[in-house]
């Protein structure tokens, strides 16, 4: 264990320095605000305050873990050797940026709390983020200074007994359109039929009613490719369910489908199931609520995960939904229009809620990138994709993090505008496990 010294211990150092240094470094930590506790241990210490006690292992604090609520912080770039920080300290702190307070900003999202504009969804967009203005959107900095600042620890400590965490990689696929024809209603297969027919989009036209006279099979139905390459490569694999009604931002088939229905119970007898809540549930408790019953009514489990459609969460308010409902894991912590890793971590992490100053029981786990922002924002080759995401990757790996990548069943359909990304997803897979 080690032990921290500070002034004042407040809910925000709490929770930092436990996910600094137990979380990510694996290291149990205590704290104490009597000089003299600190000065009677005999094992590793820090102190973290305003100015040293003595030649003690010091980081000189930046009030904002001291202080409530949220302001209009300056923030000044720096860098520690080459890699960019923040809340620059004096020279007689071991290290030359207070890790905790930059670490607490990135990770709490204390910018979205902040006055800011939303895109087109109502999303906080990646360009206004200080990891996107500053160039380190695709490092995940907390888990670089942590790995840094250990380093340090060992030179200070090193009889102490160090563990180490493995690199991890989790697959997660989103279900927006269980299936391309099949399974929609007659008013829904009609409209769409004479849509592409008005558009001249004959090769459409032919491949729908081929689907629907079953002479060919569904484009999207590819979740027995997905199972297989799962079982292929060992994968840990989650399968997020959309099961809204219908809206102009929600085309999945009717929940009420009994083929649909079976889809969900067969993917959750082999892979983790979780709940992809519609377009509106982003401030609307009462239908996250419902479509939460109704997954539970078709897996008769109780479901603890979950992913926002179109990844709209605004906060603390869409997090306090999913709390109140008792979610325990959401996987929506990234970008639509950017890889990269939206809390500068690619360590699952506890939301810290900046209203109330609690850290709260849901976990939030980032995922690194997803399809559609390789294909459709990006405007990426599959082949530049596999390039980014072997960066991406290689990021994750140099500091033991879990890596999590956002697909959809659609990108292996090699259909529309996934064509040529068919292979995509298994290359990926040989990559992320390698």
């Amino acid at each position: 264990m080690i032990l921290v010294y500070t002034h004042k211990i407040t809910p925000r150092i709490r929770y930092i320095f436990k996910h600094i240094l137990t979380r990510t470094l694996l290291i149990p930590v205590d704290f104490t605000a009597k000089v003299e506790e600190f000065v009677a241990h005999n094992g590793p210490k820090l102190s973290y305050t305003k100015t040293p006690l003595g030649s003690e292992f010091f980081i000189k604090s930046n009030p904002l873990l001291f202080e409530q609520g949220v302001n209009d912080l300056e923030i000044t770039m720096n860098k520690w050797d080459d890699v960019p920080c923040f809340f620059a300290t004096n020279l007689k702190s071991a290290i030359p940026f207070d890790i905790f307070a930059a670490s607490f900003y990135l990770v709490t999202r204390y910018e979205e709390y902040l006055p800011h504009v939303k895109d087109l969804h109502g999303r906080y967009s990646a360009e206004q983020s200080l990891a996107f203005k500053k160039g380190f959107l695709e490092q995940p900095v907390v888990d670089i200074w942590a790995y840094k600042f250990l380093k340090l620890l060992k030179e200070k400590f090193p009889e102490y007994d160090y563990k180490t965490r493995t690199y991890t990689y989790i697959s997660t696929i989103d279900i927006d359109n269980a299936f391309a024809y099949k399974h929609k209603s007659l008013i829904r297969s009609i409209g769409g039929f004479f849509n592409d027919l008005f558009k001249f989009r004959l090769l459409n036209v032919l491949y729908r009613l081929a689907v629907i006279f079953n002479i060919k099979d569904d484009p999207f139905d590819t979740f027995q490719k997905l199972l297989r390459l799962k079982t292929t490569y060992n994968v840990k694999t989650i399968f997020f369910f959309l099961i809204g009604d219908y809206t102009t931002f929600d085309t999945n088939v009717s929940a009420s489908k009994s083929k649909y229905r079976l889809l969900i119970k067969e993917m959750g007898d082999y892979a983790k199931v979780g709940l992809h809540p519609s377009y509106f549930t982003m401030d609307k408790a009462k239908l996250l609520k419902k479509e939460k019953e109704r997954l539970e009514h078709i897996t008769n489990t109780p479901v603890k995960i979950s992913r926002q459609h179109y990844l709209r969460f605004s906060l603390p308010e869409t997090y306090q939904h999913l709390i109140d409902l008792e979610i325990e894991e959401d996987y929506s912590m990234g970008y639509a229009s950017n890889v990269g890793f939206r809390a500068s971590t690619c360590t699952p992490f506890y939301f810290y809620d900046l209203d109330f100053e609690i850290q709260t029981p849901l976990k939030i786990y980032p995922f690194a990138l997803m399809d559609t922002t390789l294909n459709d924002y990006m405007k990426l080759t599959p082949k530049q994709s596999l390039g980014r995401i072997r960066d991406l990757k290689n990021e994750v790996q140099a500091v033991n993090g879990t890596f999590i990548t956002l697909f959809h069943n659609e990108s292996l359909s090699n259909y529309l505008r996934w064509k040529g990304w068919k292979r995509l997803y298994e290359s990926m897979l040989k990559v992320a496990i390698s």
